[in-house]
This record gives C-alpha cells, structure tokens and sequence, in this order.
C-alpha cells in the first residue's frame, strides 16, 4: 500500500467525519430556541473548573457523566470511573473483565471519531499526541490532553488525571496502595532484594530491546528496590543522548549477553497477529542459539515470559507488573 492510497484514504475519513460533524451541529442549530450554535461545550457549561492542560485551557464539568478517553481506560478504571468510550487493544486483554460496557473507539493513535461522536461524551480525555483531532473532539465535548513525554512518566500521567476527572484523593489512595504492595514485596524478598539484577527484554520482529531504568517496567523495578544489569542501567537522559531513545536501546543476537542478569522477564507481543507470530519465530531461533544458552538466567532456568503490560504506562498495567513479580520472584520455588 503506497503513501498515496493512504493520504488518500485518511483524507475520504476526515471529510465523511467532517460531514457527519457539520450535520450535527446544523441539528443544534435547528434544536436550539434561541438560534444560537453552541460551538464550544466549554463555555456554555457554567458548573466547570478550568485546567490547563497540553492543548490549552478547558472548563471541566463539575458533574460529568459519559466520559470517553481518546487512550486505554485503566487509568479512570483505577480512580473507580469506567468510561463509555476508550481505545481497547491487546495491552487491555488483562483486565478485560472491567471493560464490560466500555465500547472500543479505535486503535491506538488512531481513536474513531465518529464513534466517539456518537457517545455523546460530556468530558474527553487523551494524551498530547492527539493534539491533531483536538480541535475537532473540543467541539463534541470539553477535552484534555495531558502531556505524555514517555512511559516512565505514567505515575505524573496519572496524577494529572486523577486531577482532571476530579479524583485526586481516590490517585492518592491508589498510589499509596501501590507503594503498599511494593513495601511487602521488599519485606518478604529480605536483604536479597537489591543485589538481584532483572533484565527487561522484549524480542520484536527484526531486534531484540533492553528496557532501561526509566522506562515503564524499568520504574517499577526502581520502586521494588530491585536492581538492574549494567547493560540496562541508563537513565532517560543518558539513553536519550546514547540510543536517542529514554527508554529502550536495541541489540544484536551477537550482543545478547547483553540481555543477562539474575533474572529475565521477556515478551514478544505486537500490534498484528502477523509480526506477532515473526517475533515468536525470532525467539524460538534465538532459544536454539549457544549464546543464549550460556546465560546465567538461561542456565538456572529464570527465564520469564510475561504479558505486553510490562510495557504499559498505567496503574492497572503496574500492578500487574507486581503480581508478576510476587509470582516469579516470591512464590517460584
């Protein structure tokens, strides 16, 4: 499929969306007894508060009901709000028992504006990189896009969120619960805790990453008081500047012992099914290689296969991260 066919394409879904738009509003003004088109949500909703966020300043409605949030919705789910929109993806498919209800708008990146303007949404919440459909969703319904920067930054996220859906009592009660939880990890792991270094790998198609220290997982490991091999070791700055990249870097197989530590936790999950099913034949090839069998984590078989939430970037995904870790590092023999 060349670049053509898909500007082509995504210009015949902006103009059908724009129409579907353009109609919806024509019917407000038809509804509307004074004749007055209600452009902006946000300046006709007198019970709101105002935040800045990454896309400029919007009067929140104090008394929201239908929330649709342009990312995954664990974050809302976390502070006890389920939206009725979100985008739903493989990286959900571990709490899918709490989406009951939510309907799924789109792809990651890529939410589905007509589905989002057939929810009637009364707040909608999203990241900074849907700065390019803020100025069509700000006239659905007042929306916030809250700055991003990278995975590691999931716990701001998720503070600024908690602000932005007026919960930040219920953020700061979830986050203590989460510092709870890692405590009585680092209590029942003893003096060992520190001293054992994980590796964090995920085998793509065509390389293979080692997750850094500020990556995602990488802060969660951080908060277990767990360490990190020094192949691994580099802070977002320093992987910025080094691999221009603050989270992961990539190796050859010829570098695998790069991969090594006490423990590797290690996934394969894509987007498509199709390089999905090229990664696991990647890792199945890099199994049968000598160099991965001379690993330490190799030799004394604590090697761990885990979902694609350990490179997720909200609450529900690090809990998770802490269920795997009591699993393979509390309750494996």
């Amino acid at each position: 499929m060349n670049d053509s066919y898909i500007k082509i394409k995504n210009l015949t879904r902006w103009w059908r969306f724009g129409i579907v738009l353009f109609c919806s509003l024509i019917l407000s003004v038809a509804c509307h007894r004074d004749g007055s088109l209600p452009i902006n949500y946000q300046s006709t909703n007198a019970a709101c508060r105002q935040m800045e966020h990454a896309a400029g300043i919007t009067c929140i409605p104090q008394k929201f009901e239908r929330l649709v949030t342009l990312d995954d919705a664990e974050n809302a789910i976390a502070l006890g709000i389920k939206p009725l929109g979100a985008v739903i993806s493989d990286f959900s498919s571990s709490w899918q028992d709490k989406l009951t209800g939510v309907k799924n708008i789109g792809t990651i990146g890529e939410p589905n504006l007509e589905s989002i303007l057939a929810l009637k949404p009364d707040l909608i919440v999203g990241s900074e990189y849907h700065k390019g459909i803020y100025p069509i969703t700000s006239k659905i319904a007042p929306t916030v896009l809250l700055k991003f920067g990278h995975s590691g930054l999931w716990k701001e996220v998720f503070t600024n969120i908690s602000v932005a859906l007026a919960k930040k009592e219920v953020g700061q009660q979830v986050m203590a619960d989460y510092y709870r939880r890692l405590a009585e990890f680092k209590q029942k792991m003893g003096n060992n805790v520190s001293n054992l270094k994980v590796s964090v790998v995920r085998v793509y198609p065509n390389n293979i990453n080692l997750y850094l220290l500020d990556s995602f997982c990488g802060t969660v490991l951080q908060d277990a008081g767990l360490s990190r091999p020094e192949s691994q070791n580099f802070t977002a700055s320093e992987a910025k500047k080094l691999f221009n990249n603050p989270i992961q870097m990539s190796i050859g197989n010829e570098l695998i012992e790069q991969a090594d530590g006490d423990v590797i936790f290690i996934w394969t999950a894509e987007n498509d099914t199709k390089g999905n099913q090229t990664a696991q034949y990647k890792l199945e090839q890099l199994k049968l290689s000598p160099l991965w069998k001379n690993l330490k984590a190799v030799k004394e078989n604590k090697v761990y296969f885990v979902p694609s939430y350990w490179i997720g970037s909200g609450m529900l995904a690090a809990n998770a991260i802490i269920d795997d870790l009591f699993k393979y590092l509390i309750n494996t023999p």
